[in-house]
């Protein structure tokens, strides 16, 4: 038999379960779609009343941490709540935020992950994790390589606004690093379209002759590639565009980029079913 509450902690219960439901408020407006939301929207989407929404939102403008329109009666998240992301994106370290999503893919595909920052017109690799395999890829921390080389190279360029991939093909000379290295500006453009398209890039060889790799971005809050994570080992043996590798890689750099506050796009999905269409268009055979 249960001993009935004192009043003092049925009280304390009531003021957590408060907590809560203000807690899943102001977490609702940064899930939502749409930058202001309704009470009755609310309401709806978290199965409470009108009348307690009211009060949770009243509570929540007190502290600033929500607004609202006096015309349409509509609240959005408030200068408070804007100053708690920006704290929260000062003190985050984009490396250790990685780190454990490079194991795990280096763990479970067997090669190497690695996670590449850009700098001007460059991209240098910044971490790796090495698989335990004989013949394995390793790769050469903090050497600068052009951005037209290599998958994670093209991806940075690839999400780059127009005007600054005019300026990078406009500023010199595409030079080979390889011999399958794109070298010509009209070429490139076509693949860094498809890229944007997929959400990821692929290299067979054109930073490294005898490697294969898979590169997708990670976006921050204002959706700009702030680092681009890869999977890459010898040509002879992994395939960039297997279904796997492609769903893995992006579910990953879905994961990093949500931390950051970049919302999830539709684009990871459609990548996912067509990885998927890769196999039945080939008999469930993936490309090599």
């Amino acid at each position: 038999m249960s001993t009935p509450s004192s009043p003092e902690e049925e009280s304390q219960s009531r003021s957590i379960a408060a907590v809560e439901r203000a807690m899943d408020v102001l977490l609702h407006f940064g899930r939502a779609d749409q930058p202001d939301l309704g009470v009755t929207e609310i309401a709806t989407a978290l199965g409470l009343t009108k009348a307690a929404v009211h009060r949770i939102l009243t509570a929540l403008r007190s502290r600033e941490l929500i607004t609202v329109d006096p015309a349409t009666r509509r609240y959005a998240l408030g200068p408070a709540a804007v100053a708690l992301g920006r704290a929260y994106l000062a003190r985050t370290d984009v490396r250790m935020m990685t780190a454990p999503e490079l194991r795990r893919l280096s763990e479970r595909h067997h090669e190497t992950a690695t996670l590449s920052l850009r700098r001007g017109d460059t991209r240098l690799y910044v971490d790796q994790v090495v698989p335990d395999q004989e013949l394995r890829l390793e790769v050469s921390l903090g050497i600068p390589f052009p951005l037209h080389a290599g998958a994670s190279s093209k991806v940075f360029l690839a999400f780059l606004p127009d005007f600054e991939v005019d300026a990078y093909l406009a500023g010199r000379p595409l030079q080979a690093v390889t011999d399958r290295t794109i070298v010509d500006p009209a070429g490139l453009r076509t693949d860094l379209a498809g890229i944007r398209r997929r959400g990821y890039a692929t290299s067979h060889g054109e930073r490294q002759a005898g490697t294969a790799s898979i590169a997708a971005p990670i976006f921050d809050h204002d959706a700009r590639v702030v680092a681009v994570i890869s999977l890459a080992g010898p040509e002879l043996r992994f395939t960039p565009e297997s279904g796997p590798a492609v769903t893995d890689l992006l579910a990953a750099a879905g994961r990093i980029s949500a931390q950051l506050g970049h919302r999830p796009r539709s684009l990871a999905g459609a990548v996912v079913r067509e990885a998927r269409d890769i196999r039945v268009t080939t008999g469930g055979r993936l490309p090599g």
